[in-house]
């Protein structure tokens, strides 16, 4: 039992340098770590002992082979046993412990089964222990009495005491030495471990390197060959493909600026896939590609279909602004049927149809209203005793009965007066349908005349504008006819008008200004560049010109007759103050002022005519009336002077009035010239017509 328990502690002697000094056996009963074993301060002594017991310590194979003798401790000071996580293990070659209790207590045991470590001889030194007296005694005995007996000491005892306490004494020291060194140990250890498992990343990292660049290698050259064939099919799917986002907004997009844009895109993609496909140099791509593009263009057109119908059924609706619809609506998306007629011409020229039919319809009902609304502008009505040679008290009595009808309105029908402020007057806008009901002043026939055709300039200006600029596509004859189309019952209701107004009057001067309105109208679609209304222009002319004949006629038939009465009823009818006073009297007769008025009007009327106008012709022949009327007249005179008298004031008379009118007329050409459209040639023969009479006389 004693031996067994020695034998877990003790040390071999023979495992020590002879040249270290011996210990007492109060020193072997130290704690495990400061024994002489494996764990223990003397594990790092050299010699064989030392080496042999490191071996078992290896933890795996891949430990380095420098590292400290002993194993790892585990944490917080931990013996090597429990560092190690198992039971510590005895070495294979170490002396038996029976033997080395033997030596140290001095009894001599033969060496015949001492084995031979590292071919060294194990000898117990003499000097490491003296002899110990155990009185009797065990050793467990011995140790736990509390007065021991002396030991017997040689003299070099004291030396090795000296040593040994001093070795006491700097045991804490070499014990956190031999824990930091064990410390250090174990982080080179696990140091070594980290940069064995980093080598093996490493490797391992390198190698993912090494694939990762091979990987690019073989990208980099399927890129460029992706690039190369990019750029020669590049063009060719690009002009064959159309974006997503274009038949999105074809097929369900509203209506605006982006849905134009994408029809431009997808007309320009069409015109380049139907010219591949006609061609010879055509791919199979296009075959695929040709009925989606057929259903878009399908669809498209649908919707063209549809926006144009709505918006030529909105002009229908009541007090609708056709205007805003045209502008807003339609010439801000004039693409639209610009496509509409390439793609389907037969529903491009139905909608076309459809629009006219609703134009005319539109200009037709609201120039029929126009109409009425003039007709309640009150005229000047007709009298037919208002010719030169009517009876002077039949025009007195006409007179008042005119101004019994007319109101506080006076009219003289052979003077112009102001009457010429119509064509002086600037302002080219015509007068609104309500105004025309509200006005219940008198006027002329040129009033609702000038009106009328103001109004419809107006209106086939801005018509004909919007057609040239919707139907591009459209040549110019075929825009001309659907204008002429649009406005056909427009023109029919214009020439009725102007027919009622002078088919039943008999003022020159009204129907001879409507002449000059109707020039003016014609130059102003001139300088705007609307032909279709020359055939309305040219039939008013037709209207208007035998008419202004018929009157003049009807003036100098009046003459005439007036002077082919004879008798003293007729020549007193024809006096100033009736009875025989024209025989005593050289005054001026009333005929000529009337004649002198007319004449003036005309004169100014006829101020920027040409010559190649019926006014001279007619004017020849009522002035020929006229000097046959005052010769009779002059012989009715007792005397020659007082005849020759009589002719110079009336003729002196005419040439005021004339001079008047060619000063005025002079003016009002310089008024001409500011408003376009008028000739720029004088007539001057109506203006010396008379000339040559008062220079005969």
């Amino acid at each position: 039992m004693w031996r067994d328990r020695i034998s877990g502690q003790a040390t071999p002697s023979q495992n020590r340098n002879p040249s270290l000094p011996r210990r007492s056996s109060s020193q072997l009963s130290r704690a495990p770590g400061a024994g002489p074993g494996p764990g223990g301060p003397y594990n790092n002594r050299p010699g064989g002992g030392a080496r042999t017991s490191s071996t078992p310590l290896l933890l795996s194979p891949n430990d380095s082979t420098a590292s400290l003798p002993g194993t790892t401790p585990a944490p917080n000071g931990l013996g090597l046993r429990q560092a190690s996580g198992g039971q510590r293990t005895r070495p294979a070659v170490v002396p038996d412990p029976l033997e080395v209790l033997n030596g140290i207590i001095g009894k001599e045991q033969p060496q015949k089964d001492l084995p031979q470590l590292l071919d060294e001889q194990y000898t117990r030194p003499d000097e490491l222990v003296e002899t110990i007296d155990f009185n009797g005694l065990s050793l467990e005995q011995f140790v736990n009495k509390s007065d021991p007996p002396p030991i017997r000491r040689s003299p070099s005892s004291d030396v090795n005491a000296q040593t040994i306490q001093q070795f006491e004494q700097e045991r804490d020291k070499f014990e956190e030495l031999h824990t930091s060194i064990t410390g250090c140990d174990d982080v080179s250890r696990s140091v070594e471990m980290y940069l064995n498992d980093f080598s093996n990343e490493l490797g391992a990292v390198s190698a993912e390197i090494e694939t990762l660049q091979t990987r690019s290698t073989q990208l980099n050259a399927m890129l460029e060959n992706r690039r190369n064939v990019e750029r020669l099919l590049g063009p060719a799917v690009e002009e064959i493909s159309i974006s997503p986002k274009a038949v999105r907004t074809i097929a369900d997009g509203p209506m605006d600026e982006n849905w134009v844009r994408a029809l431009n895109e997808i007309d320009a993609r069409t015109a380049g896939i139907e010219a591949k496909a006609s061609s010879s140099s055509g791919f199979k791509a296009i075959e695929d590609v040709r009925p989606l593009l057929v259903n878009v263009k399908d669809r498209a057109i649908e919707r063209i279909r549809d926006y144009l119908v709505s918006q030529i059924r909105a002009i229908r609706s009541p007090n609708i602004n056709v205007q805003i619809i045209q502008q807003q609506r339609l010439v801000k998306f004039k693409d639209l049927f610009s496509y509409l007629f390439k793609a389907h011409p037969k529903l491009a020229g139905e909608i076309s149809q459809a629009y006219i039919n609703t134009m005319r319809w539109y200009y037709t009902s609201n120039f029929t209203r126009y109409v009425q609304a003039l007709d309640k502008v009150k005229v000047y009505p007709s009298d037919r005793n208002e010719v030169l040679g009517g009876d002077s008290h039949g025009s007195r009595g006409s007179s008042i009965l005119q101004s019994g009808r007319a109101g506080s309105a006076a009219h003289d029908p052979f003077s112009l007066g102001r009457r010429i402020d119509v064509l002086r007057n600037g302002n080219q806008q015509a007068l609104s349908s309500y105004l025309a009901e509200e006005d219940h002043s008198y006027h002329g026939i040129e009033t609702p005349f000038r009106n009328f055709n103001v109004a419809l300039v107006d209106n086939l200006s801005a018509e004909y504008s919007f057609l040239s600029e919707f139907f591009p596509p459209m040549t110019f004859h075929q825009i001309s006819r659907m204008a002429t189309d649009i406005f056909e019952q427009s023109f029919t209701i214009g020439s009725n008008l102007t027919k009622k107004l002078i088919e039943n009057t008999t003022d020159s001067l009204g129907v001879l200004m409507c002449v000059r309105l109707n020039q003016h109208s014609a130059f102003e679609l001139q300088r705007r560049k609307v032909p279709v209304a020359d055939s309305y222009v040219n039939g008013i002319n037709m209207q208007l010109w035998p008419r202004f004949q018929v009157i003049m006629d009807l003036h100098g038939e009046s003459l005439k007759r007036v002077g082919s009465n004879t008798g003293r009823s007729a020549v007193s009818a024809l006096s100033i103050a009736g009875g025989d006073d024209l025989k005593n009297s050289s005054a001026p007769h009333f005929l000529t002022q009337r004649f002198g008025q007319l004449m003036h009007g005309i004169l100014v009327l006829s101020s920027d005519a040409g010559d190649d106008e019926p006014v001279s012709n007619s004017l020849a022949r009522l002035r020929t009336e006229f000097d046959t009327l005052l010769a009779k007249l002059s012989r009715n005179g007792t005397d020659a002077k007082r005849r020759e008298r009589f002719l110079f004031n009336n003729y002196s008379l005419i040439l005021t009035i004339i001079s008047v009118s060619c000063s005025k007329s002079t003016n009002f050409a310089g008024n001409a010239d500011q408003s376009p459209g008028y000739p720029r040639q004088i007539s001057s023969g109506a203006a010396t017509a008379f000339g040559r009479d008062v220079e005969e006389l």
